[in-house]
């Protein structure tokens, strides 16, 4: 979250904001506010982007409109995520707004800066209308990034004077501690240049490697403590790989790489999916139905759509798993397609069509499947 990356940005000496507190209720807010004796940013802890957009981030002069705008967030929903903290903080001197970030680009397999003089809100809509206002260079990790490659990027994307030399100490800073921490993404928007000729982020947006905390067993905790989506944080205790996404088409396969597939079909055939959720290469029986019954359970979910490749796992055991997991859930009111590929597929098919349940679809063709689970949304959702 925010306050999270600010104080990550700190610690890399990365000039931000001046710290604020986080406070879980309006009165908390307030006092908070009172505390600072200077008008305030009341900005919701999400871990999203668009909480401008939303209205999860407002100036308050005074302590009363703290209250007022940390109730107004407070307990509401921001693309799909609740808000149950906020962060107070003094408002800042803005002059100018730009943007700037590092990531892990997997296409290159190194790293990439984004740079654009036009930050803030908007910057998506930048980069559609006039994309040459938004610069791209690609690091190589070997070689990393020096000042004057750091100089070259800022010129290029049309920096000031008076923000240039901070800018590009800023942006060396912001790369090493990417490679540092392990991040695959580090993003500043906007980063601004107050009215004392200061640069500093105005916001901060941090994505660490999971697969890299037990080196950093500091931001792990704050991993923790955040959580993230409620049905994120039960599969986490479940041990289930899994992502919560916006769709209404619930989605299992066995293997990341199939899965992702899954995602991509379901989308090209015009149906948006729920969640990715791999039940690995080697799932059993049992992880079958634990998952299934896991997807079920989302409310947003409107059908199911099921992907395997038998290998390790058999068809078979995969068609037993489903109608167990039925057994188990008791009423199913969502409609399952089944798509059984590779190892005794189609004894998993014969088994799924014996059995006759009116919720679950047995299909051999990953596109023809995906057809099925889209039109069951359509008919469910047209009743």
């Amino acid at each position: 979250m925010e306050y999270q990356g600010k104080e990550l940005f700190r610690r890399l000496g990365i000039p931000t904001t001046p710290p604020g507190e986080v406070a879980t209720t309006a009165e908390e807010a307030a006092r908070l506010a009172e505390g600072f004796a200077t008008p305030v940013m009341v900005k919701a802890q999400v871990l999203t982007g668009g909480r401008g957009k939303a209205g999860g981030v407002t100036y308050c002069a005074t302590p009363q409109e703290a209250r007022a705008g940390a109730a107004a967030v407070l307990g509401r929903q921001i693309n799909g995520h609740g808000v149950d903290r906020v962060l107070v903080e003094p408002a800042s001197d803005v002059a100018e707004e730009y943007y700037l970030a590092v990531l892990f680009d997997r296409v290159s397999k190194g790293y990439k800066i984004i740079a654009s003089v036009e930050g803030g809100v908007e910057i998506e809509e930048v980069n559609r209308r006039a994309p040459h206002k938004v610069v791209q260079h690609a690091v190589d990790p070997t070689v990393g990034l020096d000042a004057a490659t750091a100089g070259e990027v800022i010129d290029r994307a049309g920096f000031p004077a008076a923000a240039r030399d901070q800018t590009v100490s800023l942006l060396r800073r912001l790369y090493d501690g990417l490679v540092s921490a392990d991040a695959t993404l580090m993003e500043i928007n906007p980063l601004t240049l107050t009215g004392g000729e200061r640069v500093i982020a105005l916001d901060a947006k941090v994505s660490i490697d999971s697969n890299a905390l037990f080196r950093h067993e500091d931001l792990a905790g704050w991993q923790e403590a955040v959580g993230g989506h409620p049905l994120e944080v039960a599969a986490k205790a479940k041990g289930l790989q899994y992502v919560k996404l916006d769709g209404s088409i619930g989605v299992m396969g066995n293997g990341a790489g199939l899965v992702m597939s899954t995602l991509d079909v379901v989308s090209e055939v015009g149906g948006q999916p729920a969640n990715f959720l791999d039940a690995g290469g080697g799932a059993s029986a049992e992880s079958m139905a634990t998952g299934i019954a896991f997807v079920l359970s989302d409310p947003d979910v409107e059908t199911m759509f099921i992907n395997i490749f038998g290998g390790i796992t058999r068809c078979d055991d995969v068609a037993h798993a489903v109608l167990g997991a039925i057994e188990h859930i008791g009423e199913v009111t969502q409609p399952m397609v089944v798509r059984l590929d590779g190892t005794n597929a189609e004894q998993g098919r014969a088994i799924l069509e014996r059995a006759g349940h009116p919720k679950v679809v047995a299909a051999a063709d990953m596109i023809d499947a995906a057809q099925q689970a889209v039109a069951l949304v359509t008919e469910r959702t047209t009743a």
